[in-house]
């Protein structure tokens, strides 16, 4: 439910009408802007009657949000969400974050290799896998703690901020204290514990959506973070399972304009995993910047023929620099920063 206010009300009197939506038992998010202020309620709202809130002389009308998700919502929250880590910013106000590194952390001449080329790339984020959900229980499942350890040893080096993924809600603690970005995997967008307990941290989660999620679940799954208290989400998509074969996956470039017109959290594009095959990481990653992505994750990989993980769908570091060479007019003509 969304209360709109007049314009020029008082804001002890809104304060007075959001303490008495409160005790009714609703969190109430003011959204104050240049032209008129707006109360967004979350929670039960089907016990409080509208005509009781339109009753007050300070209320333009009452609206109805019909998407169950509610803090993501772009009605609760008309400005696009810019999240900040560290020194780095992501969202539609600010520079295009450029993340990029190796599927799985391998040994610290990769790991470190890697971060320095694609930093002097023009990356401002480190990705690269310690723990690896695998298909297979014999696939090479990544060096779990000593990956962390290689992955804070490359951010010492470069300065730039890590990003992991998560696989268990136990795990929570070291990622908050050690990673700067924390992703949850495709194939845990809905393992709703883990989310629940992520939602009780303040870390940047990067939220990839899920294998065959509708972008109302994936925003569901934000909401489910949100609402522990948890804002700092940048979503990501990665393909989504369909009936071609060819590709891994298929790079569904319209849920970026749905994502905008539907929620004010950031968007970024993971052209690696959207069709598994790196020849294609360049043309796909070029139209997700011209679709408006606030940013791209790249696999990159120094010897992908010999990679532990996903060779075929990364790229050398000199193939990403000239990638990101040419994305620069596209970022330039719909108005981004690199």
């Amino acid at each position: 439910m969304i209360v709109i206010m007049k314009r020029g009300t008082p804001q002890k009197e809104i304060d007075k009408l959001s303490e008495a939506l409160t005790a009714k038992g609703v969190e109430v998010n003011p959204v104050v802007g240049k032209d008129l202020t707006i109360l967004g309620l979350v929670g039960d709202t089907s016990k409080i009657d509208d005509s009781w809130i339109e009753a007050n002389r300070n209320v333009v009308r009452v609206m109805h949000v019909a998407e169950p998700f509610k803090k993501a919502n772009k009605m609760f929250h008309p400005e696009p969400s810019t999240i900040r880590v560290g020194g780095q910013e992501i969202g539609m106000n600010s520079r295009l974050a450029l993340i990029a590194g190796p599927c799985s952390v391998e040994s610290e001449e990769q790991i470190c290799g890697i971060a320095a080329e694609v930093k002097a790339a023009g990356a401002n984020f480190l990705r690269g896998g310690a723990f690896k959900p695998r298909t297979s229980p014999y696939a090479f499942q990544g060096l779990k703690y000593d990956g962390l350890e290689l992955l804070m040893e490359a951010r010492e080096k470069t300065g730039l901020p890590i990003v992991t993924e998560i696989m268990a809600p136990h795990d929570i603690e070291i990622f908050e204290r050690e990673v700067d970005v924390i992703q949850v995997g495709a194939r845990n967008m809905q393992n709703f514990d883990l989310l629940r307990e992520l939602g009780k941290t303040r870390k940047t989660i990067l939220l990839k959506r899920g294998l065959s999620a509708t972008i109302e679940e994936w925003l569901m799954s934000a909401e489910y973070i949100m609402a522990g208290g948890n804002e700092n989400i940048v979503l990501c998509e990665r393909g989504i399972r369909t009936f071609e074969q060819y590709t891994r996956n298929t790079l569904d470039l319209s849920a970026i304009p749905a994502i905008r017109k539907l929620s004010h959290l950031p968007v970024v594009v993971d052209p690696s995993h959207a069709t598994g095959k790196w020849w294609m990481v360049d043309p796909l990653a070029k139209a997700a910047v011209a679709v408006g992505a606030d940013g791209l994750i790249v696999e990159v990989h120094n010897d992908p023929a010999n990679a532990l993980c996903d060779g075929q769908q990364s790229i050398k570091p000199s193939v990403y620099r000239q990638l990101i060479d040419d994305i620069r007019p596209i970022a330039a003509a719909v108005g981004r920063e690199m």
